[in-house]
């Protein structure tokens, strides 16, 4: 008799621990569902207004006649050390030259 009565109370406490433990994990498991609904109902923030646009450039104003004329032969310069220096084909540098020259 003493042997059953070993086995029923070992069996009880291996119940015992196992419900113990499947009322805790229930309980955790319970409160994380909780957290997450209340978060879920909050409100979330909107998100931030995308920047406003950079302005736009300032207009060219007009040059005087000798100061566009300085500032056509700088470009053409600049235009002319870029084909000496293998950076521009001719044909690159003849359009640049008509478009610096026709504007």
């Amino acid at each position: 008799m003493p042997g059953l009565l070993r086995g029923v109370a070992r069996t009880a406490v291996i119940a015992g621990t196992a419900t113990s433990v499947s009322n805790r994990v229930s309980r955790r498991q319970a409160g994380r569902w909780a957290r997450q609904d209340a978060e879920q109902a909050q409100p979330r923030p909107a998100p931030a207004a995308p920047p406003p646009p950079a302005p736009p450039p300032p207009a060219p104003t007009s040059l005087a006649p000798e100061d566009e004329m300085s500032n056509k032969i700088a470009q053409l310069k600049d235009l002319g050390d870029l084909k000496s220096q293998g950076v521009l084909s001719e044909s690159e540098f003849e359009a640049q030259k008509a478009r610096i020259l026709a504007g």
